[in-house]
């Protein structure tokens, strides 16, 4: 609060104490009082009233300052009357007591809404497992029957995958209740992750070449699985016409950490899309030509990796290559994030 907008909103008292001040000194002056003791009872009136106006200023100033700035600090501003007093002027506390009002109903209102969250959440789970299990009935099928129909079996491994990216994407806001951090063997995830897609590599005509990865990193599998079943999927997605496409798979161990390398020569990604490849639903230029991206697989894999303390980069150039590098530190937990 500046001095000259707190005069500004007092210009219509101020006005009335400076007309009631030459009222009174005009009274004084028709009464014949001593002039000497007219001009002091003016000057006494006048310096009161600034004093109290100065005492008002400042003690709204503090409380005021002290609102705005806790409110500018707080990563969550609807908890500011917890770190303010009520004040002990008439204006303040109304505007206390509405804040509190405003408070109290808006905790009520999102108590609400995360209970109605989480039920659609516990429903959207259940919903999910239960969608999965005949879509694994019919993989089996296909698999034990032999069926050569690969248009249809390669449909239902694409319907349980957008089923599987639901159900992470729903989990992922309470990834640390679905996690647990472990020595995890990256060779057997690779290896997972490969057997999982081998249909489709086949398919597509890609070869699907691991070489040093018998590291071990701190992580979750199941999470780790998933994360590298999205880059995969869209190596796959996006391959080139070419008759030596091919999938690299490797690990780079260093002193404080191990970086697994995920490289494919596919069509790569434009410059201009790389740096959005993983905000939620962005499909770029690739997505939009190809007509089958949801832009939500490497969204959930970054999401995930943040949660999980690991790092995920892209680099990539169109018409050549796209290299993903997920990276797990081996000592404190969150230094490969810095």
């Amino acid at each position: 609060m500046k001095l000259k907008d707190y005069l500004k909103d007092k210009i219509l008292e101020i006005t009335f104490f400076l007309i009631s001040i030459i009222i009174i000194f005009l009274i004084l002056v028709a009464f014949k009082i001593n002039y000497q003791v007219t001009i002091s009872i003016i000057i006494i009136t006048f310096f009161t009233y600034v004093i109290l106006l100065l005492i008002d200023y400042f003690r709204k100033k503090n409380f005021y300052r002290d609102l705005l700035c806790n409110i500018a600090s707080l990563d969550k501003s609807y908890l500011v009357l917890e770190t303010i007093s009520e004040p002990n002027f008439y204006e303040g506390k109304l505007l206390y007591q509405a804040l509190y009002e405003i408070n109290k109903s808006m905790n009520e209102n999102v108590k609400s809404y995360l209970e109605q969250l989480s039920d659609f959440k516990e429903y959207i789970e259940m919903w999910i497992h239960e969608v999965k299990i005949p879509l694994s009935s019919l993989m089996l099928n296909y698999n034990n029957k032999n069926i050569v129909d690969v248009s249809s079996k390669l449909s239902l491994k694409r319907l349980e995958n957008y089923v599987e990216q639901i159900l992470y994407y729903v989990r992922s806001e309470h990834a640390s209740k679905d996690y647990l951090i472990k020595e995890v063997d990256l060779s057997k995830v690779v290896k997972n992750v490969g057997l999982k897609y081998m249909d489709d590599l086949l398919n597509s005509k890609i070869a699907y070449k691991v070489s040093n990865v018998n590291n071990k990193v701190l992580t979750d599998s199941k999470w780790l699985e998933f994360i590298l079943s999205q880059i995969v999927n869209n190596s796959i997605k996006y391959k080139r016409n070419i008759k030596n496409s091919y999938i690299k798979i490797t690990s780079i161990d260093y002193e404080n950490k191990t970086t697994l390398l995920i490289e494919d020569n596919g069509i790569g990604i434009p410059s201009c899309d790389i740096n959005q490849v993983f905000d939620k639903t962005f499909t770029g230029i690739n997505g939009r030509t190809l007509r089958n991206s949801t832009g939500m697989g490497l969204f959930i894999a970054k999401n995930l990796c943040e949660k999980l303390g690991h790092k995920i980069e892209i680099e990539s150039k169109e018409g050549e290559y796209t290299k993903v590098y997920l990276t797990f530190c081996k000592n404190k937990y969150y230094d490969v994030l810095k």
